[in-house]
């Protein structure tokens, strides 16, 4: 049996816990997760637990439960809403239809009522899911999707093999809509490897596949079919910009496939290009970015740009042959991988490389590989090497021992410079983050949107990597430093506490004094009072 999470919201604590106390959640196969005393608190709370359904109330300080009912279908809308009001307030919830709510429930509320909507909603909540997880539906979808032409163009395109010349009318003959005019390419690779207990793992794939399509594809206006045991998507943006926009939600999609239906699932996202026909480049990108799920972590998006922002050609190395499986080994593996794709790559070369003049040139392309790598990642090679004439004297003379201790020591010198390029630039993106902060804590539109739009990065990948070198959310360190500021304003001036609310991001002084009483535990008139105290 499903157990489903419930977050409550009511600024009346009483209302709070006669919920929780009266109703049998554990019987009806639900847990309550927690409570908000407000709209914004609630906001931040689904973004921290993605619960299954939340029940609020209309009448709220801050944020009343309708904006909040608005924020929840535009940003999770899987997310069941139930709404209990007065009734007075009745008619004016009813019309708000477009916000999908699930069940109005009116005050004061009932043990008994509230028991049977939600042991209805049980029910929805489990027919949704078994739908999603039955086998028959998934088979026989799996049979109607995906029309063959279709599939076959653009496993073509993205493998570059579509001439431009001829490319309209491809699009005209399979009746694909591709106006852009902007394009990227992303990646939905689903692990195989963490299914959930009597589930198929290509079953699994299949539901992902269907629940990516629901959420995805009409909003970026993508064309999807499967490629080498993933999906892909080609993605329309009305500017390149839109791609942060994009990563932030294809990072929701896979928190919600873990949650919902038990799949890890990662999307790779790739760079943006104008002419379709250049989605290859896109896809290699995108295809990259889903491997560096070794260093980051699956069960998110990740964007190529943002991991690896100096990378434009991923295709420069070639065929996934021995050579480039070194330099993969290179960016994602550990010492020991990198020795063993070298002892593999030599070996191969030595054994193929049967007169000098084979293997001159099997160095040469050695040499090249080496130095177009370097420049790929933006790493300085000569330090290590010298000139490139005098390297490839010096290796074409070299023994096969010798030439090896060469290789590894410097393909362990690359590896390490790329990981203190990726720890550097992860620093250096939290610094310039926190410097916004002290420069800009006093606008009170200042957001995690914001920052993100002046750093051009997307939401999930900053709020990841910030969390991550921080301890700290990017809202709590804003609203710590905020804060700060004003206990301090508090004691070393006379400023009224509307006054110093403004100078620190806050219209609302109630707010204010709500979200300061949470952070010190006393209110600002009584922080200062205690403070003058301690001073005498």
């Amino acid at each position: 049996m499903d157990t489903y999470t419930l977050l409550l919201v009511d600024d009346e604590e009483e209302v709070i816990q006669v919920i929780t106390k009266k109703v049998k959640w554990e019987e009806l196969g639900f847990t309550v997760i927690g409570y908000a005393n407000n709209g914004v608190k609630a906001l931040e709370m689904i973004e921290e637990n993605q619960p299954d359904v939340v029940m609020t109330d209309i009448r709220m300080p801050y944020m009343d439960g309708m904006e909040l009912c608005s924020n929840i279908k535009e940003k999770y809308p899987a997310i069941k809403v139930l709404l209990f009001t007065g009734f007075d307030e009745f008619e004016y919830a009813r019309e708000a239809v477009h916000l999908e709510i699930e069940e109005y429930i009116l005050k004061p509320l009932n043990a008994t009522e509230l028991t049977e909507v939600f042991a209805r909603l049980k029910k929805k909540l489990d027919q949704e899911i078994n739908e999603k997880r039955n086998t028959q539906v998934l088979e026989k979808y799996y049979l109607e999707s995906l029309p063959l032409l279709q599939a076959n163009f653009f496993a073509s395109l993205i493998e570059g093999r579509i001439p431009e010349d001829q490319f309209d009318s491809y699009l005209r003959d399979y009746q694909i809509e591709f106006s852009g005019p902007y394009y990227c390419c992303f990646v939905i690779h689903t692990s195989a490897s963490q299914v959930p207990e009597n589930m198929n793992a290509q079953l699994l794939a299949m539901s992902v596949d269907r629940q990516a399509q629901e959420q995805l594809e009409e909003k970026w206006r993508a064309q999807h079919f499967p490629y080498l045991g993933n999906m892909v998507f080609l993605a329309q943006l009305k500017d390149e910009g839109e791609v942060t926009e994009l990563t932030d939600e294809c990072d929701r999609f896979c928190k919600y496939a873990k949650r919902i239906i038990g799949a890890t699932v990662t999307v790779g996202v790739g760079v943006v290009c104008q002419n379709p026909y250049d989605l290859a480049q896109s896809y290699h990108s995108a295809k990259e970015a889903v491997s560096y799920r070794v260093l980051y972590g699956g069960a998110r998006a990740i964007n190529i740009n943002e991991i690896s922002p100096q990378k434009r050609n991923p295709e420069a190395t070639g065929s996934e042959d021995d050579l480039t499986y070194l330099f993969k080994m290179i960016s994602l593996g550990t010492g020991d991988d990198i020795k063993k794709a070298v002892d593999d790559y030599l070996m191969h070369m030595f054994t193929s490389a049967n007169s000098l003049q084979k293997h001159h040139v099997a160095v040469m392309e050695l040499v090249s590989a080496l130095y177009r790598f370097a420049a790929n990642n933006d790493l300085d090679i000569s330090d290590s090497t010298g000139e490139v004439g005098d390297v490839y004297g010096e290796l074409t003379n070299m023994e096969a021992p010798v030439l090896g201790k060469w290789l590894l020591t410097l393909c362990l010198s690359f590896h390490e410079r790329m990981a203190d390029d990726r720890s550097n630039s992860t620093k250096s993106l939290i610094r310039k983050a926190k410097e916004y902060v002290h420069s800009n804590y006093k606008e009170e539109g200042l957001s995690l949107d914001a920052v993100c739009e002046t750093l051009g990065v997307s939401n999930s990948y900053f709020s990841s990597v910030f969390k991550k070198e921080t301890g700290n959310s990017f809202i709590g360190y804003l609203t710590e430093y905020r804060m700060e500021k004003a206990a301090r304003l508090l004691i070393e001036t006379n400023e009224k506490s509307y006054m110093i609310a403004k100078s620190v991001g806050y219209s609302d002084p109630n707010y204010f004094s709500y979200v300061f009483k949470r952070q010190y535990g006393v209110s600002p008139s009584k922080y200062r009072t205690e403070y003058a105290k301690v001073e005498e």
